[in-house]
């Protein structure tokens, strides 16, 4: 019987095993016909994404087509969704594991199929209408006329713009031109600015100029170019315009009609060899096109002194067109005053009445403010106006955004916009549109705008770059086409932010609404009816767009200021239904995510942006599932109680930027850990104010994980396996002293790390040693916070350091810093003798600051002089000095720091005085904060003699900074 019953047992344990691998095999089967239908879709996808760059669709002439564009485009977004989640959870994962989640695989499969439905309704809905053609389309004959209206619409403006803010630049203009120059090989000169700005009108002014300045080039001519360029027109054009029309008809002639284009060029090579000329070239696109102008209609040596003028939108252009940077002139808008009066002028509103009216001065400078100071703008939105009532101008600017998309009358500035927008690389258009995310006059920083393009998938890698630096070029590019204006310049000249123009703006709103692209949800309550957006910010908005299919939500993004109530941005991110999402972007400080709300945000697993960065928000911990985002690329968690990373964060192998900063103690004191422990237990129970009894929680939660310790500055523990991450080029903050040896002997196997930021006080001497060795091993490290001095080298390439604390002696360390561009020391206890003789010596050194030597032991010596010596710091541009009690004089020598243009003292007593600007050549800026000075009278007569004519900014009022004579 027990025989039987085994029997029987093996028989079943065999029926269900065999059943088992049954099933197996046929889930892996299934499994292989999912990948081999995602490979089907993907190529879909890519065939759509060239359909949607194509003319026919971008120009958005034909009805039809752009209707059925917009379901392509929906179609390929559903599609791109569908792809990541395949490589989430399926293709990433190893063959047992894809097996474990049946439930994903099954899902993907069940979008697999509704997606080749739709894919092929789609394909026969061209068919059916016959949408897409195959003979060659109109669309450059609609570019011609378009560019055609602009330049007759920019000519029709000249006389209305010319007694506003044009006869100065057609001054230096005329001057750059250098007229009176009769030898010489030819020059060219480019004008340069965004599209409205009036670069046609202004060179237009100067070739018909009607004083004598011109009249020195007996050959002159005005050829339009634009984006559609024909070398066969260009050349008849040059012929007829320079030449005479029977000059080309005689050329023609002789050939019968057969010409060919070299022989139209090899005639104007020839004609103009030896002749003084001087063509303008208008609204030049494409390097190409100079590149055929240049290389076979113009003569490649003539000295008469020729000049050739360009208008380009293009700086990159200009620079590749012109043999200097000295030959550019960059126009710029107009001044206010001029701005007004040129819209006083198209709208008849006289002074007296600005005078008398408060309110129509103020609304007059908010229009000319839109318009961004163009004079095209100007003149094409003050039409309108002055076809209305003054009392109804209010209404027409707060629907001017809706209005720019309708009005006939603006048709004008709408294609300057467009045109730029259409000439786009297709790389740029989606990262042009992406900044109708920031509010209007927002101040968007560069490396923000590039993490987040990144992280969309807007940027694509280069061969032999980083991805980091090819996002650089993207928003370098949208600056030199002029698409985006350049806001602060960086010390050495790169641009940091960027604004984006206001009618820029608005229109870029429109085409993100037509393409579904970004949805803006204001406080006003206007917000717009469609639901398949992929991109959503709020703009010190509460409300909650709940019809929005929130399924397909790519990026998420709140910009807050300070308001009554802090908002609690905890239930709008805690949504399932926000699973597709690659950017979750909290932008101000006047919102708060408790511990909850980033337990839920980790497994959102498409994340690869995460900024959650405010003083009031609560969270002390980052959950182990944090390990479940594997895509996440950027990881700022800025001012909270997070005193530790989790282990689980070395998975994350994408990873390129960690900030972690950890909140400084507010309540508690963690000098009385016992008696802190105990009042916080009291505490939460006593105060009424929900933010402190939050604030207290979150320092005893800091104070336990913490050891109650204030070392490491803000720093947070780094656990071990941090090696793991190859690709992190930004970490910061690390407390040295509760980081093991292992983790800080990791951190020199992160070979890519750009920006390292540590606190390291109350670390050991050995594993300050250890950390001088993991620092010696990155190379690639250009920014550095709070390290330690040692007598080994420093890394290479370092460009940026600070550091805090005393160094001790100055040593041959800094000798090596000689790519260093930037430093700032911090209650450094310098040594004067030295300081300023190693210092002066770095090459490349641009920025000095000195912080806060006050607050020292008694015992330290403090810096009574800072002299400049001769043959010194001869690339430094700016010197700042801030709470330097000790320091009583600067002293500048002659010969010494012929870059200086800038120089900030806060918080100081020059009781010796500021001594030698007469040795900066190029001072522009000195400015008092606090600070008191000795001979400040003579100080400024020095000023007021000095041939740069510098700026003496007191902002306290004379009295307050003068110490007498």
């Amino acid at each position: 019987m027990a025989e039987a019953a085994l029997v029987l047992a093996k028989s079943i344990l065999g029926s269900a095993v065999s059943k088992a691998a049954s099933a197996a095999g046929t889930e892996i089967s299934l499994l292989m016909g999912v990948q081999k239908e995602m490979w089907f879709i993907k190529d879909e996808l890519k065939t759509m994404q060239a359909f949607l760059q194509a003319p026919q669709v971008t120009e958005k002439k034909d009805k039809l087509v752009k209707v059925w564009a917009e379901q392509v485009r929906d179609l390929s977004y559903d599609i791109e969704d569908c792809l990541d989640e395949f490589m989430v959870h399926v293709r990433s994962h190893s063959l047992s594991k894809q097996l474990l989640k049946l439930k994903y695989r099954h899902r993907i499969a069940v979008q697999i199929r509704n997606l080749k439905t739709r894919i092929e309704e789609v394909s026969s809905r061209n068919a059916r209408y016959n949408l897409i053609k195959t003979e060659s389309s109109n669309i450059t004959d609609d570019v011609d006329s378009n560019m055609e209206y602009i330049r007759n619409n920019a000519g029709c403006n000249i006389d209305e713009a010319e007694l506003v803010g044009f006869e100065a630049p057609k001054r230096e203009l005329i001057a750059l031109i250098d007229v009176t120059t009769m030898d010489g090989p030819d020059k060219v000169v480019c004008v340069v600015g965004m599209g409205g700005l009036g670069k046609t009108t202004l060179a237009r002014k100067t070739y018909e100029s009607k004083d004598d300045t011109l009249k020195s080039f007996p050959y002159r001519a005005w050829i339009t170019v634009s984006q559609s360029f024909s070398r066969r027109v260009i050349l008849q054009d040059m012929i007829s315009k320079l030449f005479g029309v029977n000059a080309l008809n005689d050329l023609l002639k002789q050939s019968a009609g057969k010409v060919l284009e070299q022989d139209l060029a090899s005639y104007l090579r020839q004609e103009l060899e030896d002749k003084r000329y001087f063509v303008v070239f208008d609204d030049l696109w494409e390097i190409d096109h100079w590149n055929c102008i240049r290389g076979i209609a113009l003569p490649m040596s003539n000295n008469r002194g020729s000049r050739i003028m360009i208008t380009t939108r293009d700086v990159g252009l200009a620079l590749h067109c012109t043999s200097s940077e000295n030959n550019i002139y960059h126009l710029k808008h107009l001044q206010i005053p001029d701005a007004i009066k040129l819209l006083q002028r198209k709208t008849k509103i006289a002074d007296d009445d600005m005078n008398n009216d408060g309110n129509l001065r103020t609304l007059v400078t908010k229009v000319v403010k839109k318009c961004g100071y163009l004079p095209l703008a100007i003149l094409t939105i003050g039409g309108v106006l002055a076809t209305k009532k003054i009392t109804e101008w209010e209404n027409f600017y707060n629907k001017l955004p809706s209005e720019l998309e309708s009005n006939p009358s603006l048709e004008a500035i709408r294609r300057v916009v467009t045109l730029s927008y259409n000439h786009l690389p297709s790389r740029l258009k989606p990262c042009l549109l992406y900044l109708s995310i920031f509010p209007e006059d927002y101040e968007i920083k560069r490396s923000h705008l590039v993490h987040r393009w990144i992280a969309e998938g807007f940027v694509r890698a280069k061969v032999g770059t980083t991805i980091d630096d090819v996002g650089k070029e993207y928003f370098d590019e949208l600056i030199s086409r002029s698409m985006i204006q350049s806001s602060e310049l960086g010390i050495e000249g790169s641009v940091k932010t960027c604004r984006v123009h206001d009618i820029m703006r608005d229109i870029i709103v429109s085409i993100c609404r037509e393409e579904n692209f970004v949805c803006l949800i204001r406080s006003n309550g206007n917000h717009v009816q469609e639901e398949n957006f992929r991109h959503v910010t709020y703009h010190d908005s509460k409300y909650h767009k709940k019809s929005m299919d929130w399924r397909h939500i790519r990026s998420l993004t709140f910009f807050t200021v300070e308001v009554a109530h802090v908002l609690d941005l905890t239930p709008s991110i805690s949504s399932p239904k926000l699973r597709m999402l690659r950017v979750l972007d909290l932008v101000g400080e006047h919102f708060r995510i408790t511990q909850d709300g980033i337990n839920m945000i980790v497994l959102l697993c498409h994340l690869k942006y995460l900024n959650v960065k405010s003083y009031q928000s609560q969270i002390y911990s980052l959950p182990s599932d944090i390990r479940k985002m594997q895509g996440l690329q950027i990881l700022d968690m800025g001012y909270t109680y997070l005193t530790t990373l989790p282990t689980e964060i070395t998975r994350l192998e994408d990873l390129r930027v960690i900030r972690c900063i950890r909140e400084t103690y507010d309540d508690l004191d963690p000098n009385e850990p016992v008696d802190c422990l105990f009042g916080t237990l009291r505490l939460p129970f006593l105060l009424a104010d929900s933010r402190s009894r939050a604030r207290a929680i979150g320092d005893l939660h800091m104070g336990c994980s913490s050891g109650w310790s204030r070392t490491g500055g803000d720093g947070v523990r780094v656990p071990r396996g941090v090696g793991n991450l190859q690709e992190l080029q930004i970490l910061e903050s690390v407390d040295i002293r509760r980081t093991s040896s292992k983790a800080v002997k990791e951190l020199g196997e992160l070979t890519r790390l750009r920006k390292l930021v540590m606190g390291t006080n109350g670390a050991s001497k050995k594993k300050c040693k250890i950390l001088c060795e993991s620092i010696e091993k990155l190379s690639s490290l250009h920014r550095g916070l709070g390290w330690l001095i040692s007598s080994s080298s420093p890394p290479p390439y370092l460009r940026s350091l600070s550091l805090y604390g005393y160094i001790g002696e100055m040593t041959d360390w800094f000798r090596n810093l000689t790519h260093l561009v930037k430093i700032f020391l911090y209650k450094s206890q310098l040594k004067e003798d030295k300081t300023m003789e190693i210092l002066g010596e770095l090459p490349k050194l641009m920025l000095l600051q000195f912080f806060s030597s006050g607050y020292l032991p008694s015992t330290a010596k403090t810096m009574e002089k800072l002299v400049f010596g001769t043959g010194a710091f001869l690339n430094i541009r700016a010197l700042e000095i801030w709470q330097m009690d000790g320091l009583k004089e600067i002293r500048f020598e002659e010969g010494t720091s012929h870059q200086m243009e800038r120089i900030e003292i806060r918080y100081c007593n020059l009781k010796s005085g500021i001594n030698g600007i007469k040795h900066l050549p190029r001072l522009k800026v000195i400015l008092f904060d606090h600070t008191k000075v000795l001979r400040l009278r003579m100080l400024e007569e020095e000023v007021n003699k000095h041939p740069n004519r510098p700026v003496l900014r007191l902002p306290q009022g004379r009295s307050y900074h003068d110490l007498g004579d």
